[in-house]
């Protein structure tokens, strides 16, 4: 049988360490294309390049694996993935990461590597991204590999539900084994901003934004209490946004007829 065809991408860049680590799994496991940005894209999100050129260049930095940079971002890859590099073929599953940080709780959202990810699942590739929570430059990513190929190769076994994506995050490599898999919910989290101003040279203000993640989630299973208690954290995510359950309550206050003569002259 021949083997799968995995697709690569991540949000830091085609050079960046998590890459080269989450492409010599794959590598243990099928073969493998790669389609990256050639600079770091963090915080990009599920943005789109409509305005300006695209560029796609061959790179050999991973040996013995076809490989690309391109201009645009993580979404951009993966859909020039599909329509110009693999053509014809249909990758059997798309890996974006290891990110270098946290993708947990409301994170999600901000970032490319989960959007590369989400893309894949949008096109109807099995999909799952990974990251790593420690920011530190010299970070170790040596205790993701095992996992990551646990992950990917049940994956690519048994599927995922069409438009699902895995959204992966491994604890920081300490001195305690990493205790297991933990398959949970997303964290009710979030980014609480400051916005520092400054003057440049020529006396004109700009803003530094900073700030602090706050955790107001108490509950034993989401993925910040996994990444606490060194546990690998997945959360099976997708990208349909609607608040389901507030559809009837909201379809009821908006088509009052009381609503409709309180606002008539």
């Amino acid at each position: 049988m021949s083997k799968p065809l995995i697709l690569v991408s991540n949000d830091d860049g085609i050079t960046s360490k998590g890459i080269k680590v989450l492409v010599n799994a794959m590598k243990n496991i099928g073969e493998v294309v790669v389609v990256a940005p050639d600079s770091p894209q963090s915080g990009m999100g599920h943005a789109i390049t409509i305005g300006n050129t695209l560029r796609l260049d061959p790179v050999d930095i991973f040996e013995g694996v076809e490989a690309y940079k391109c201009s645009g971002t993580p979404a951009d890859c993966v859909k020039l993935a599909k329509h110009h590099v693999l053509k014809d073929r249909v990758a059997d599953l798309v890996v974006s990461g290891i990110n270098h940080g946290s993708n947990t709780s409301i994170s999600v959202l901000y970032s490319g590597t989960m959007s590369a990810a989400i893309e894949g699942a949008i096109e109807g590739m099995p999909a799952i991204g990974f990251s790593l929570c420690d920011y530190s430059s010299e970070a170790d990513f040596s205790h993701t590999t095992e996992y990551v190929i646990k992950i990917s190769k049940q994956v690519l076994q048994n599927g995922l539900p069409k438009g699902t994506a895995l959204n992966v995050n491994f604890p920081p490599k300490g001195e305690e084994k990493i205790k297991g898999i933990k398959v949970l919910r997303q964290a009710k989290a979030k980014w609480e901003e400051e916005f520092d101003k400054r003057f440049d040279p020529h006396g004109r203000e700009y803003y530094w934004m900073s700030g602090k993640f706050v955790n107001f989630d108490k509950g034993e299973d989401n993925d910040e209490w996994a990444i606490a208690n060194n546990y690998v954290s997945v959360v099976p995510c997708d990208f349909d946004l609607t608040a389901h359950q507030f559809i009837s309550k909201l379809d009821t206050m908006l088509n009052r007829e009381e609503v409709e003569k309180e606002v008539l002259p």
